[in-house]
């Protein structure tokens, strides 16, 4: 079944233009409520948002769906998506709902959906309820006395923030520690700060100051350069970039350099290593992840493992297999022992416990290896399917045979935009950009002859 409504990380879109249309949203509340009506209890879903202007219009489509199915609403309000996923095991709902587009501007929004574990929905059933929501569902809704009723609900920060803090071994200070975080004016700009502040950090907070429409408008994980001057101009010892939902995040160390999503799994596998907490063995990433991790790892006799992109299939493998760290280059990092998803605060944290014990700075802590030359290079396609092409399966074969054991080659559409993303990596910077550059002017070629 082709997908018309699920991406790879749930429903996104251009606010107000479908799919994330008010009218779709309901259409998602109500196919998700009755997709989720299981016993006889009393069922219920909470919802909560990032600080995009569309999200007040969303929440509401999406409470009339839930209420229409006989759902009872808990609104959370602005809170970041990994403690959604909490939430929604603590308050034992049936169902958690993420209104937010993550790391894209404010015009675009998104609906993530958890189950009643906390956990992402899986393929099978994302697929069940898009398959309900073009449908006539009039005789699956709630009776008229058996409507749902929508509630706010008080103190869902201070739970998060109790929650984070548990991470970190009961004696754990970071007093001493100068801390910039970059909230990215998104849904964390409240519990991050207060977090790290009540754990004993000096913290200076930026990009805190939401008005629905500055969320990552140059800050946050994905433009992290106001961070790094700040780190320097106020002489932290580190600073944590979050993305717009804060489900993700990346480093800065004292120079003000990025630390990415590889080089935090590694400092965190060799950690709990060391400590004995380590399970499965190693590690599990996705495809982008650059080669360089996969040495390091091997060299302190750890294995990588890797799943295609998408930090649900991540937490897929991690289930499956027994892993308890996982994650993404892009600053995804899941800690299974904590979080059922991606959880920015809760990495941060443990990074910064890494440097309090090890009372080192972040630079020489953080650095865990020195990545491969990686190029990743975008085609743009109007339809049709590139990659089928036989000039372009030729030129493909001729790199990976070029590459060679000492690289990779990752070529793969988008799955959020019409996108051929061609990526390689190697020891050889100028093998890897001439690979690159051949595959995407082969796959220009055909598109244009197409």
């Amino acid at each position: 079944m082709t997908r018309r409504y699920f991406g790879t990380d749930g429903i996104r879109g251009r606010a107000n233009t479908k799919p994330m249309t008010p009218e779709i949203a309901m259409r998602v509340g109500m196919a998700a409520g009755v997709a989720f009506q299981r016993g006889n209890h009393r069922h219920r879903v909470v919802i909560g948002k990032d600080t995009r202007l569309s999200g007040y219009m969303i929440e509401n489509a999406l409470v009339s769906g839930f209420c229409s199915a006989g759902m009872d609403v808990f609104l959370l309000g602005p809170i970041p998506t990994p403690a959604v996923a909490m939430l929604t095991r603590s308050l034992r709902a049936d169902i958690g709902v993420m209104i937010s587009a993550s790391h894209n501007p404010y015009y675009d929004n998104g609906i993530k959906l958890f189950g009643p574990d906390g956990y992402k929905l899986s393929d099978k059933i994302e697929m069940q309820i898009e398959s309900l929501i073009d449908k006539d569902l009039s005789t699956r809704l709630a009776s008229n006395g058996d409507l749902g009723r929508a509630t706010r609900v008080d103190g869902v920060h201070d739970r998060y923030i109790e929650f984070a803090k548990r991470t970190l071994p009961r004696n754990m200070s970071l007093s001493g520690i100068r801390v910039v975080v970059d909230c990215a004016h998104g849904a964390a700009y409240k519990v991050a700060p207060a977090a790290l502040w009540e754990l004993g950090a000096e913290v200076i907070a930026i990009n805190d100051e939401p008005n629905g429409t500055n969320i990552n408008d140059g800050c946050g994980s994905t433009n992290p350069y106001l961070l790094s001057k700040k780190v320097q101009e106020f002489r932290a010892d580190i600073g944590i970039a979050l993305d717009g939902d804060a489900d993700r995040m990346l480093i800065i160390d004292e120079n003000g350099s990025v630390v990415d999503g590889d080089q935090i799994m590694g400092l965190i596998a060799e950690s709990w290593k060391k400590s004995g907490r380590l399970a499965g063995g190693g590690v599990v990433a996705t495809v982008m992840s650059n080669l360089g991790l996969e040495r390091f790892l091997s060299g302190i006799d750890l294995k990588l493992e890797r799943t295609q992109v998408g930090d649900r299939y991540v937490v897929e493998h991690m289930r499956k297999h027994g892993f308890n760290v996982g994650g993404e280059q892009s600053g995804h990092i899941v800690l299974s022992d904590f979080t059922t998803t991606g959880d920015g605060l809760v990495a941060a944290l443990q990074v910064l416990a890494c440097v309090q014990k090890l009372n080192k700075p972040v630079s020489e802590i953080c650095r865990k290896f020195d990545p491969v030359p990686q190029v990743l290079k975008n085609v743009r396609y109007a339809n049709g399917k590139p990659l089928d092409n036989a000039a372009v399966r030729e030129c493909i074969t001729g790199a990976e045979a070029k590459l060679g054991k000492f690289g990779r080659l990752v070529i793969r559409p988008s799955g959020t935009e019409p996108l051929i993303r061609v990526m390689a990596e190697g020891d050889d910077q100028d093998m890897v950009e001439a690979v690159v550059d051949e595959i995407v002017g082969t796959i220009a070629a055909v598109k244009s002859a197409a």
